[in-house]
């Protein structure tokens, strides 16, 4: 075999001839794209979310589960005056019944046990603060959207706003409460019968910023109903607004409901909250600890995971960081 026969047995060996398909060659191969699985992806990225969905976790069971395995009870020693406001130490000694949780942040002002009005403490203020932020989020973007797209809706809209939004939130709630009373549903009804407004002037705004681009002046053009345009159109492009304003949403009725029962306009004084142990123990703070810091710290701690959570689920929605 001379060069020239190895030199096209090479060639051969490099090029190979194809069939022309015209289907085929209509087709676009490109990786397949879901944009929550990008989110979560880049969400569960950071490390730092995992120890915090693991610390909220936790929390959760002992705040929902752990009260029905051992039920709270504020009046269970109220007759033992030498059991009320003793240190864990002292507690651990004068019961001595070897429930060692029960008496490990010691006793408050009745001789309740802290640990357990801690747990039953924290499920309150976590119910109301997720079906606060439920209503005025769901009413706050619905109506929201609405009002910044339609014209006629956004005139009637804005006096309604001016009006309400020029009474302090705080006063609005201290009547509501001091009229209707102070229990569990009546203070959801205080928290959320104007507190969707904020909400939906927000997203009032953000929507007349996106409401005349191109693709909703065709829809609308196509003859494309106006809910239909704000759900497919609006809110989706939305998302990461949506998920930014529940992070601030979610704490702040806990901070809301620990203040106001702080300053004795919150819950009735039979519902444990973490802002009613707060409350008994603020005068006597610097003598009994014990009885002012546990609380704090798990308001405190509760408040931070559910804001840096929904901070960072809301960097993941924003479809610039799918990279």
């Amino acid at each position: 075999m001379n060069i020239n026969e190895n030199i096209l047995v090479n060639e051969n060996d490099l090029f190979t001839f194809i069939d022309h398909d015209s289907i085929e060659s209509e087709k676009i191969i490109a990786p397949r794209y879901s944009y929550w699985r990008s989110v979560f992806r880049v969400f569960f990225k950071k490390k730092i979310n995992w120890v915090l969905i693991g610390l909220f976790v936790f929390i959760l069971v002992f705040s929902f589960i752990f009260p029905l395995i051992c039920p709270y009870n504020a009046v269970e020693n109220v007759l033992q005056a030498t059991s009320f406001n003793l240190s864990p130490s002292a507690a651990q000694k004068y019961f001595n019944d070897g429930t060692i949780l029960k008496w490990m942040f010691g006793t408050g002002p009745q001789g309740n046990s802290i640990f357990y009005g801690i747990w039953a403490s924290a499920r309150t203020s976590l119910l109301l603060a997720i079906i606060c932020a439920a209503i005025n989020m769901v009413v706050g973007i619905i109506i929201g959207a609405v009002w910044g797209y339609s014209k006629g809706l956004d005139q009637v809209m804005m006096v309604i706003y001016n009006i309400i939004a020029n009474v302090p939130y705080i006063l609005v709630i201290t009547v509501l409460v001091y009229v209707i009373g102070s229990g569990f549903g009546s203070f959801i009804f205080a928290l959320t019968i104007t507190g969707w407004l904020g909400i939906a002037y927000f997203f009032r705004t953000q929507v007349l910023i996106i409401r005349d681009r191109e693709y909703s002046l065709a829809s609308r053009c196509l003859g494309t109903p106006t809910g239909r345009i704000v759900s497919k159109n609006i809110l989706p492009f939305l998302t990461s607004v949506i998920v930014t304003l529940l992070a601030t949403e979610l704490p702040s009725y806990i901070s809301m409901e620990v203040y106001l029962s702080y300053i004795g306009v919150g819950l009735s004084a039979n519902i444990a909250s973490l802002g009613r142990m707060i409350q008994e123990a603020q005068t006597t703070f610097l003598i009994y600890p014990w009885e002012f810091w546990p609380p704090v710290a798990i308001a405190s701690i509760i408040t931070i995971i559910l804001y840096v959570l929904g901070q960072n689920l809301a960097d993941a929605t924003d479809p610039r960081t799918h990279m």
